[in-house]
């Protein structure tokens, strides 16, 4: 470590405060997570990691924890949603780095279990309700501030840290999302994208014989943001009620799902004010049609520890970080959002896009995972520009 080592406070016991706690506590620096929940739990569903985000972990010593925990994903495969019909498939296979399925709490605990390993301190039951930035004082419910050199927030979709640097609504964008877990099937090692009109369901398989089930549909009705929302299985089912048989059956099969709104929210010009910098979601909520949440905040975690290891000074090293994570994450959700209207294609339009998805993985099906070679082949613990020279945290 050629840094200083820094008192640092991170808000949110979630996926990328977790590797950023892993990450700069390796790095030498003294790292409390505070987390609001009494106690991490089995919260969520499905993830993918893409080899992107599993480049960060693997460098950090958890690939055979990740092997263990997760599914290595095999292909992807567009398929009529109506019909039935698989439109065509495409290998994920021969990368530097896997992809691979696994539940939301089973990395939670993989990093968690390593977080502290590398001596962070993991505190439950501190909901964070505010921050000084100049001072870097963190605010709870009840009991004591705390004070810290830096203060990371990494408290996710809702965060009540981020107006404090990017203050704004959010905005709908006119879908909605269900997710499930489906018990009880063994699915093969494929992302299946049912597309119609409108609508589209990805499938996958998670450890344990069960199926991970992420729906969306276009609509004007508003619906809250954050997927803690219940919602009954058999309106989800009537969504879908034109759906191939197969699909219809599959969420015939749901017991419990979660229904959230889907909103856009500007990334920030900048990511830090002071001693408080953004991460994860706190900084860019990602809608899930890119499968890059979760792996654009392990991507975050590396690169704030890397900036704060090449530097003795906090505010330059924040405005590195910064400048280095825009760009990439502006792209990322802009290819999101033209996955989710490619998804959603009816009429002419969706008739031409399925032949040439078709043409494509009869000809040449290497050009789909190609182009987006500069997402998922994209490694930062990598990268050696003069903003990130250096060592970074070590394995």
């Amino acid at each position: 470590m050629t840094g200083l080592s820094r008192r640092i406070a991170v808000a949110g016991a979630g996926i990328g405060g977790l590797t950023a706690a892993l990450c700069l506590a390796r790095a030498g620096h003294d790292v409390t997570i505070y987390e609001r929940a009494p106690a991490l739990r089995e919260i969520g569903a499905g993830l993918q990691i893409t080899p992107n985000g599993a480049a960060v972990l693997e460098h950090l010593g958890l690939g055979p924890a990740l092997d263990t925990a997760a599914i290595r994903a095999h292909a992807v495969c567009p398929t009529d949603g109506r019909s039935g019909r698989a439109i065509a498939r495409f290998a994920l296979d021969g990368g530097r780095y896997a992809y691979r399925f696994l539940h939301r709490a089973a990395l939670v605990d993989l990093l968690a279990e390593a977080a502290q390993a590398a001596g962070a301190r993991l505190v439950t039951g501190r909901c964070v309700t505010g921050a000084d930035t100049g001072a870097g004082r963190l605010d709870f419910d009840t009991g004591p501030s705390v004070e810290a050199d830096l203060i990371v927030a990494a408290d996710g979709l809702r965060s009540v840290l981020r107006p404090l640097i990017a203050p704004g609504a959010p905005e709908f964008t006119g879908q909605v999302a269900w997710r499930a877990v489906i018990d009880g099937i063994q699915a093969p090692p494929e992302a299946r994208i049912w597309m119609l009109p409108g609508r589209h369901v990805v499938t996958y398989p998670l450890p344990g014989g069960r199926l991970n089930l992420v729906a969306v549909r276009e609509q004007a009705e508003w619906a809250p943001e954050g997927w803690d929302r219940a919602d009954d299985p058999a309106r989800l089912c009537a969504v879908f009620e034109d759906a191939a048989p197969e699909l219809r059956g599959l969420l015939g099969r749901i017991e419990h799902v979660r229904l959230w709104g889907l909103f856009r929210h500007p990334v920030p010009a900048r990511w830090h004010a002071g001693r408080l910098a953004l991460l994860g979601d706190a900084a860019h909520p990602t809608l899930p049609f890119l499968a890059q949440g979760a792996n654009l905040a392990i991507e975050d975690a590396w690169v704030l520890a890397r900036m704060l290891d090449d530097a003795n000074e906090l505010d330059p090293a924040l405005e590195r970080y910064g400048e280095a994570r825009g760009p990439r994450v502006r792209r990322a959700i802009a290819a999101a959002q033209a996955n989710a209207r490619n998804y959603h294609l009816s009429g002419p339009a969706r008739v031409v896009a399925h032949a040439g998805l078709g043409a494509i993985g009869r000809i040449a099906p290497a050009r789909f995972t190609a182009r987006m070679a500069w997402l998922h082949a994209h490694d930062v613990t990598r990268e050696r520009p003069a903003a990130m020279a250096g060592n970074g945290p070590s394995p």
